[in-house]
């Protein structure tokens, strides 16, 4: 058994990889920082957590050493912690985006601020399974990609790898409110988002740089927040190649993901869910995607869903976290969601 510690407990991500660890059967939840709460119970922020811990939150300066440290601080703040936090931990797991990128002019380009920690970008290795498995196995730095962000590099991977689809491609996400985080400000307060359909992100999202750097597409993004909590679903616009039809498409994305654990291939022609739904996903690792055709206009939608704050986040760097251990991919990630919710 490991000993692992998380950094940013108090958050929506932290909360669940918090819920995540303590219910893993190879992981002793030793700590979590928070630098608002400390010596508060862990519960009395996280109530689904009752029962399960006595933990209570502590200070950055109280860590000790740890097998794996989770990092789910704000972005541009994981880059300035790191030197001080490396010490504490072999493992490293980032869940900001300070480490995804690996062109610090790209990131500076995208988040607006100089990255104060460039010549450490090519240590950390994707903590996405499906793109980075074996590097994974031996990666002691691991950047979680962002969730809107996952859900477009899953639906578009497969048609891109196999040059299924043209270089532009569009990206329509949509994402619940635990996606602006615990401490939101205004614009996401009840009465202002209830109801609302609000197009936060009209043109250059910072997930379109982690897109084309996993993707080897252009993609143009926009993002909406709706009103439901938890949730991602992102719809891809792309223009087919000449001569790829369906059968084409379905078996690139039958021969990508036939083998993974959390990936499932959702097109169906009849049902009430056809293509991917992020309510059914909800608290699950699990990722689905799908697609439709137009063969005479040389479209193809390709539709992703998941829980933003899970397979988005906290369950992607808990499968990383067992591929790095040698442990199975599934262990401690084995809800499947609720139906109906």
């Amino acid at each position: 058994m490991i000993r692992a510690a998380v950094l940013g407990g108090a958050g929506y991500i932290g909360g669940e990889l918090l819920r995540l660890l303590l219910g893993h059967p190879e992981v002793e939840l030793a700590a979590a920082v928070s630098s608002r709460l400390g010596g508060k119970r862990i519960d009395s922020t996280h109530p689904n957590l009752r029962g399960l811990t006595d933990l209570t939150f502590c200070a950055e300066e109280e860590l000790e050493q740890y097998d794996v440290l989770l990092l789910a601080a704000g972005h541009g703040a994981t880059m300035e912690l790191l030197p001080r936090l490396a010490g504490h931990a072999k493992t490293l797991i980032d869940l900001s985006g300070d480490f995804r990128l690996t062109d610090p002019a790209v990131y500076e380009a995208y988040y607006g601020l100089p990255h104060t920690a460039p010549e450490l970008l090519g240590d950390f290795v994707p903590g996405a399974p499906e793109l980075a498995r074996e590097a994974l196995r031996g990666a002691d730095r691991i950047a979680v990609p962002g969730c809107m962000a996952t859900a477009a590099i899953l639906a578009l991977r497969p048609l891109a790898a196999e040059q299924l689809i043209e270089p532009d491609v569009t990206v329509d996400a949509r994402t619940g409110s635990s996606g602006s985080g615990a401490t939101a400000g205004p614009a996401n307060t009840h009465a202002e988002r209830s109801g609302a359909m609000r197009v936060f992100a009209p043109a250059g999202h910072r997930h379109e740089a982690e897109i084309a750097q996993s993707c080897g597409v252009r993609p143009t993004m926009t993002a909406t927040g709706v009103e439901a909590v938890r949730g991602v679903q992102v719809l891809c616009r792309a223009t087919l190649r000449d001569g790829v039809d369906e059968t084409a498409v379905r078996r690139a994305y039958r021969r990508h993901y036939a083998d993974e654990p959390f990936v499932r291939v959702v097109a169906q022609r009849r049902g009430m869910y056809r293509l991917p739904e992020p309510k059914v996903l909800s608290g699950s690792n699990y990722c689905d995607v799908g697609f439709a055709v137009r063969p005479e206009a040389r479209q193809v939608l390709a539709v992703a869903a998941l829980d933003n704050l899970v397979k988005g986040g906290a369950g992607n760097a808990v499968q990383s976290l067992n591929i790095r251990m040698g442990w199975p991919e599934r262990l401690g990630l084995e809800f499947p969601g609720l139906h109906p919710v």
